[in-house]
């Protein structure tokens, strides 16, 4: 019995999306392994509360957010925050390394009103961060197309809402990173 053109249809459209996903995995690969760090999932951009997101992060951040990339670690005695342009761009590099000195004195200060603006919400753990901040260092360094905010902390309340805070921004920023210590 032969298939019936709604069949044909089908097979073609298949073929075109494995063809597609073929040609642009290694790509997505390449330029993961460039950054050190992934892009969101393709899949993301149709998502309505992710593409809010990124625009409230482009708002907020001053950088175009599909151009850029977040990686949120926790590790044993605090965390980092690693944002990057994904392609040299000295302008946004150079906007990335302002903004993340902006969010280390903010968040030294206690102020996470930018997550919150970023993210239409209060962040899990952010009001134990802002309550711990006297036990909590924030030193920004510069890396390749960006910059590194290191989070330091020996105190076990401020050491768990970090978690919780970086766990939300993963989630939220579709970055697929998880735990590191």
């Amino acid at each position: 019995m032969r298939p019936s053109a709604a069949d044909d249809m089908r097979r073609a459209r298949w073929l075109i999306v494995l063809a597609i996903a073929m040609i642009t995995m290694p790509l997505a690969a390449a330029q993961a392994q460039r950054t050190g760090a992934e892009p969101p999932p393709p899949a993301a951009r149709n998502d309505s509360a992710f593409r809010a997101l990124q625009a409230r992060g482009a708002n907020v951040m001053g950088v175009d957010q599909y151009t850029s990339v977040h990686r949120f670690d926790t590790l044993h005695d605090g965390g980092r925050i690693v944002l990057q342009r994904i392609e040299e761009d000295s302008a946004g590099t150079q906007t990335i390394r302002q903004h993340l000195r902006a969010i280390a004195d903010a968040f030294g200060r206690g102020d996470f009103s930018m997550s919150r603006e970023v993210h239409g919400m209060d962040v899990p753990g952010a009001a134990v961060l802002a309550e711990r901040r006297a036990h909590i260092t924030y030193e920004v360094r510069d890396v390749a197309r960006g910059a590194e905010l290191r989070i330091r902390t020996t105190d076990a309340a401020a050491l768990k809402a970090l978690r919780a805070f970086m766990e939300f921004q993963n989630a939220d920023h579709r970055t697929g990173h998880r735990h590191h210590d």
